[in-house]
Order: structure tokens, then sequence, then C-alpha cells
């Protein structure tokens, strides 16, 4: 059990950022990791050129990294936003745009899970308006998703830092991945379970284990108080991956943190070389 039983992979659209994007997977697999994912990293764009796509699945390629995790277009990110597929207007447009395009990356490289995130709350929207534009984008994520083999990730971010994202609890989302996948009968919707921003909320970790761990597609992992490495705050993260595993998830669990003022590569003491490529 603890942390050398786990699969975990790097998040290099939070560490290794003091690199360019196309350098990350090198100094992922440098530090001994085989596995990776990303938000989408064209953040002014849903359709990127495809030269930039086979750039990036050739520095993937090269360094040997799993692409396991990708998020579909989500404006900016970060930044203000929090997503565009609930979003009216041209933001829903892009989000379209881009679930062919991510979809066929995402098959291209091998990876398989998909997240999207839903969008904030827009002054002068109407939240129901929002609601039923978020399913009809959900409802064709998921279908592309499942055309490339893929699942379809919705993920609680926390309150306080996303205080106009509407998905701030557990049952929240997962009220969202039961809706997607009886809309579309596909059963991929999967819920992202992110212990930094489930604990923000204040929510029972073990408990939101034991309830949603069999509709868990991804993981992901910070401490707190501070979104800092395991070890820097206070969250028993060890045991909370143990209890995971012993739910039934044995999927991936991304390292989703702040490296701090320090060079990524020297944030992962925490974790024995050993226990950093994936089998």
């Amino acid at each position: 059990m603890g942390y050398p039983d786990q699969r975990f992979d790097v998040n290099l659209s939070i560490l290794f950022t003091e690199l360019p994007l196309l350098e990350r997977p090198a100094a992922a697999a440098a530090a001994g990791f085989t596995a990776v994912e990303l938000w989408w990293p064209w953040i002014e764009t849903p359709t990127p050129p495809q030269a930039e796509l086979d750039a990036l699945k050739k520095a993937l390629d090269d360094a040997g990294t799993q692409l396991v995790g990708l998020n579909f277009y989500a404006g900016q990110l970060p930044g203000p936003d929090r997503g565009a597929l609930s979003v009216p207007g041209e933001e829903s447009d892009r989000f379209r745009a881009n679930i062919e395009v991510a979809a066929d990356f995402a098959a291209s490289v091998g990876c398989t899970a998909l997240n999207a995130l839903y969008g904030n709350r827009v002054k002068g929207a109407d939240p129901q308006v929002q609601d039923a534009l978020a399913l009809e984008n959900l409802v064709l994520a998921a279908r592309a998703a499942d055309r490339v083999g893929a699942i379809l990730l919705v993920e609680t971010l926390n309150k306080p830092e996303s205080p106009l994202y509407p998905l701030v609890s557990a049952p929240a989302a997962i009220e969202v991945v039961d809706k997607v996948n009886a809309a579309t009968g596909l059963g991929n919707a999967k819920f992202l379970l992110d212990l930094y921003h489930l604990s923000m909320n204040g929510e029972d970790l073990s408990q939101v284990i034991k309830a949603y761990a069999a509709k868990t597609g991804h993981v992901q992992i910070a401490d707190n108080p501070g979104r800092g490495a395991p070890g820097t705050g206070s969250l028993p993260l060890e045991r909370l991956l143990d209890e995971l595993k012993d739910a039934g998830y044995t999927g991936w669990v991304g390292l989703e943190y702040k490296p701090g003022d320090r060079p990524s590569a020297d944030s992962f003491e925490w974790l024995p070389a050993s226990a950093r490529a994936a089998g």
C-alpha cells in the first residue's frame, strides 16, 4: 500500500511550466515519469494548426511518455475561465469546434480520458439555459470520446477559487455524469475526483471515495493548504489513495500541484524514484 502502489502521471500544465510546452514531456521523463496529462495547451484557439498538434505528439513520443488525460478547450485556463461548454455564444461554439480536434488528437497518442470543464455562470444568463446547453455539449463530447475509445470526465472544482463555477461538490458533478450517461446510453461519462478541490470545499473525502469510487474515471491530487506537493499541507493523501484502491479504483492519479519556488524536478522527493514509472 502507499504511494508506490499507485499509478501516477504528471500534469504538464501546472508542473514543468518553467519550460516550453514541447520540452516538458522530456523533463517529466528525466524525473522518472512515463505518464503525463495536459490541460488544453492552446488557450487562444480550439483548433490549432495540424503542425502544432504533430509537434506535441512527437515530443510525447520522443520522450517515451504516455498522455493519459487531456482537457477539451476550456477558455483562458489558467486564467479567469473554468471551461467553455456551458457559456452561451462564442465560447460554446469554440468548445464544439474543439470536440473532434481533441478527440482525434487523443486517438493519435492513445489517450483514453478527455476532461470537459463545465464553465462559469455568466452574468445575465439563465442558469437553466446554461445547464441545458452544457448537457447538449457534453453529450456531443461523450459521443466523440466514445468514438476514439475514451471516457468523458466531469470535474468538481472548489468554490473559494472558482466562485462562479456551479459544480463545487462531488454530488453536483455526479448528477451531471448521470445525466450525460442517461442521454447517451454509452456509460462513458465519469467523475474526475480531485482531492484538493474537494478538500477546499470541506467535503468528507473518505465518504466521497466510498460513495463514488465506482463512478470515478480519473483522480488528481495536491496538498491543502497551498496546492503544493504531498507533504506540504495537511491532507492524508497516502491514506486517501489507499482508500480509493480499496474501493476498487485502479486508474491514474494525476499530480496537479504547484511546485512552489523551486524547479518542478525538485518537487518529487515525496515519491521514491522507483515508484514514478507507471507499470
